[in-house]
């Protein structure tokens, strides 16, 4: 048998004059080599392919949310749309440019609409402060939104603008009208 050092990995020329064990023994040490190395590429590529399924959604998730800020500026004016076609005089309701006014805001919701933005249904249901931001309380069934100040929106998913509301205290007015009458 050849002398060989310790440190060095063994020669197919040692390994042919050893014995059978050692063969069978170095070859199994090779076989446990070769499936860590394809463990670990499967891994890696494991790990590749989420890498990209995630760098996907979080770039259609950019793309979604890519036009919040404008639509953030551009609802205040179309808030102040409706509050202008609310606040039209009865003689004024037939004139052609009060139409055209009309004409505009349904457009601009349209528009909104096509890019993923919803209107948060507020009015008469359960307060949700993900949804909701509480301006105040007022009498009305407890927990339930009584009075919508200013609308609230959805980007896809996403609030963002919650409902500015007011929230029922649990007050009726018929209590109160009774505790009147026992004063």
């Amino acid at each position: 048998m050849i002398p060989r050092d310790p440190d060095t990995e063994p020669t197919v020329e040692d390994i042919e004059l050893e014995e059978p064990e050692a063969i069978k023994q170095a070859l199994a040490d090779e076989k446990k080599r070769a499936e860590e190395y394809l463990a670990s590429w499967q891994r890696s590529q494991a790990d590749f392919v989420n890498f990209k399924r995630r760098s996907e959604q979080e770039r259609e998730e950019t793309i979604k949310m890519a036009n919040a800020e404008l639509v953030r500026t551009i609802l205040p004016a179309l808030d102040d749309l409706e509050r202008a076609l609310e606040h039209i005089d009865s003689p004024m309701v037939e004139d052609s440019w009060v139409e055209g006014i009309r004409l505009i805001e349904r457009k601009l919701r349209a528009g909104l609409e096509l890019q993923g933005i919803q209107e948060i249904k507020a009015l008469g249901e359960k307060f949700d402060p993900n949804l909701h931001e509480a301006a105040m309380h007022s009498r009305g069934p407890e927990g339930i939104v009584v009075q919508e100040l200013q609308k609230g929106y959805i980007l896809h998913d996403r609030v963002i603008r919650p409902s500015m509301v007011v929230v029922g205290n649990g007050e009726t007015e018929s209590e109160d009208e009774v505790g009147l009458e026992e004063d």
